[in-house]
């Protein structure tokens, strides 16, 4: 297998990396285009594979080409880029709010990708959803998902629209994770604890807390009700958070950033 990624930033270079780990391409077969100069002495440094221009003539023997720079940046780029692309190249794109019938017109190809994943993905632990234009086969889409799968896990979407939602939910989800931690944090250092202890306890719990969660064969209610003793502390907490909507503004905060991801893909 050819692979192209085309902007080769943190998200291009887990997918370079992941690629390589698992075999499914030599880094003589893996082309990385920046249209950076600079960028391009840097990751000449690194070695992952072949540093190209963005219309290098050899992306259009790539099988995959991987679209992973700012969505900015990829109206000027897309002149170079479809000089060189062919039918049968297989586009990927991972760029946020970017739709495939955009991408299609600017590239003027019809085998076309949509992604989004997560910051896990740096871990092998990445959530990505993804979707397809409808000139794709379903062996075209295989071979796509088998790249996206190297960060982690992968489920397809049909419907397009639904990509926004998933930005919201776990294209953003680990900054609301990372937010919840910060408040736990905060609260021990309130009640006495200095910040790496506050940090420990509230680090593991959570650690621990999702792998109960992950087989304990129970319901999010069942688990909350397993911690939660009536009248006791547990109980108190969890009452606090419900006279404060803590919930309510949770799952707002959420809905108004899928609405955001659509605008922005509008």
């Amino acid at each position: 297998m050819k692979i192209t990624i085309v902007g080769c930033g943190n998200m291009g270079l887990i997918y370079a990396r992941a690629f390589l780990k698992y075999n499914i391409v030599s880094k003589q077969n893996l082309l990385l285009a920046e249209k950076n100069e600079v960028r391009k002495q840097e990751l000449l440094k690194l070695e992952v594979g072949e540093v190209c221009v963005v219309n290098d003539k050899r992306i259009a023997e790539s099988d995959i080409v991987i679209l992973a720079v700012k969505p900015q940046d990829f109206i000027a780029l897309s002149n170079d880029l479809k000089q060189v692309l062919t039918p049968q190249n297989i586009i990927v794109s991972i760029m946020a709010g970017m739709k495939l019938e955009r991408i299609s017109n600017l590239l003027e190809q019809k085998n076309i990708v949509r992604a989004m994943p997560n910051s896990p993905a740096e871990l092998g632990m990445g959530m990505t959803a993804f979707t397809a234009s409808k000139a794709l086969t379903i062996e075209q889409i295989r071979k796509a998902e088998n790249l996206l799968a190297t960060t982690g896990r992968t489920v397809f979407f049909e419907n397009e629209n639904l990509l926004d939602a998933v930005t919201a939910l776990s294209g953003s989800g680990p900054a609301y994770f990372f937010y919840i931690l910060k408040n736990m944090v905060e609260a021990g250092k309130q009640m006495g604890f200095d910040e790496a202890t506050a940090s420990m306890l509230a680090k593991q719990t959570m650690l621990g807390s999702f792998h109960l969660l992950n087989t304990a064969n129970k319901s999010l209610d069942e688990l909350i009700s397993a911690v939660a003793s009536k009248g006791g502390t547990t109980e108190a907490a969890l009452t606090s958070f419900e006279n404060n909507n803590v919930g309510k503004s949770l799952q707002d905060g959420i809905i108004k950033a899928r609405d955001r991801a659509s605008e922005l893909s509008n």
